[in-house]
C-alpha cells in the first residue's frame, strides 16, 4: 500500500517533520536567504532566490515533491523549529526498490545556519522512523562522500552502520567518485 505523504506529519521535541505546503513559501524563501556562505564542499552555494514567487514555489516544489510521493519514488519532509515555525532544512526518502526488498536512500540538508544545534540529527532520527513505521521501508542507506566529515557524524549519531565502500559509484564534480555506505533496517 502507497503512503499518503499529505498525512504524514511527525514531531520530536524541538522539530516539526512534515510535507512542504504553499503556505510554506516565505518560511521555506527566509530558511534560504538566511544562509551563511558555503562551509565546507558539499555545503552547497547560497541558491539564487531571484523569481521565486508563490506560484514558482507551488509549481516547480509543491507540486513536482507530490507528484514524486504519488509514483513512490520520493518523499521529501521539510523540516521546522517548532518554537518559532522556521524552515530548517529537509529530509528526504527514495525508493531504490520495493518488491521483496522495501530498500530506501536517505538525504539530508540543514541550512548552515542552524548548525551545530543538533538538528541533524534529531531530524534523520525522525526521517528513519518515518522510514519504517509510515513509508515501509525495511532498509535505509546514506551514500555519503568518503570525505564528508560532518555527514559521516550525523549518520553515525542517528544509529546507521558502516557496510561499506562503493567504488565509483557516483558521479560528481566531472569524475566518478567513491562513496560510504551507511545502513539501517527496521527493527
Amino acid at each position: 500500500m502507497k503512503p499518503e505523504i499529505h498525512n504524514i506529519k511527525s514531531e520530536t521535541d524541538r522539530l516539526i517533520i512534515r510535507p512542504l505546503q504553499n503556505q510554506d513559501y516565505e518560511r521555506w524563501m527566509e530558511g534560504f536567504r538566511n544562509r551563511l556562505p558555503s562551509q565546507h564542499k558539499y555545503d552547497g552555494n547560497k541558491m539564487d532566490m531571484h523569481g521565486w514567487t508563490p506560484q514558482k514555489f507551488n509549481e516547480d516544489v509543491i507540486t513536482k515533491l507530490q507528484q514524486l510521493a504519488d509514483r513512490d519514488e520520493a518523499y521529501v519532509f521539510g523540516v521546522f523549529r517548532k518554537s518559532d515555525q522556521k524552515h530548517i532544512g529537509k529530509v528526504e526518502l527514495s525508493t531504490i526498490m520495493r518488491d521483496e526488498f522495501q530498500w530506501g536512500l536517505l538525504g539530508y540538508t540543514i541550512h548552515n545556519q542552524y548548525w551545530r544545534n543538533g538538528y541533524g540529527k534529531e531530524a534523520v532520527k525522525e526521517a528513519l522512523s518515518l522510514a519504517f513505521k509510515e513509508l515501509h521501508f525495511h532498509r535505509v542507506e546514506a551514500h555519503i562522500n568518503i570525505d564528508n566529515k560532518p555527514s559521516i557524524k550525523l549518520a553515525e549519531s542517528a544509529g546507521m552502520e558502516f557496510e561499506c565502500t562503493r567504488k565509483g559509484f557516483i558521479y560528481e564534480f566531472e569524475e566518478w567518485t567513491d562513496n560510504l555506505v551507511y545502513f539501517l533496517n527496521a527493527k
